[in-house]
């Protein structure tokens, strides 16, 4: 059970990545991120897309890692951070749901509680 839903973690986020890749090249998709205030993001928000990306991969380390999936990072680091990622995306549940953008909210929000429970079921694993 921890693997495989290490491994949907896995295939979610490698998505998301794609999509924050995908604003950071100009995609008319900015409805769907950051508030949904824009079309197509202006710099700063593509700078905040490719810091999405990069933190998107460490959080992915971790899961793995505390699925038993690969050895990268300090024990110590995965064994608190598995937490931190389960607190993360309980809060992105708000926080999309509160999102202005019918988009964001209607598809960030689910997916951000899918991502929750993913992560709490291989924190509890």
């Amino acid at each position: 059970m921890t693997t495989a839903a290490a491994i949907a973690f896995t295939v979610i986020m490698g998505g998301l990545a794609v999509f924050q890749l995908a604003l950071v090249a100009g995609a008319p998709l900015g409805r769907f991120a950051w508030g949904g205030q824009y079309r197509v993001l202006p710099a700063g928000k593509r700078v905040g897309s490719v810091v999405s990306v990069v933190l998107y991969a460490l959080f992915t380390v971790v899961v793995l890692q505390r699925a038993g999936l690969v050895d990268a990072l300090p024990t110590i680091f995965v064994d608190i951070g598995i937490w931190v990622l389960v607190a993360y995306f309980a809060l992105g549940i708000i926080m999309n749901g509160a999102s202005r953008s019918r988009p964001e909210r209607y598809t960030m929000a689910p997916l951000t509680l899918v991502l929750a429970v993913l992560a709490l079921l291989v924190a509890l694993g």
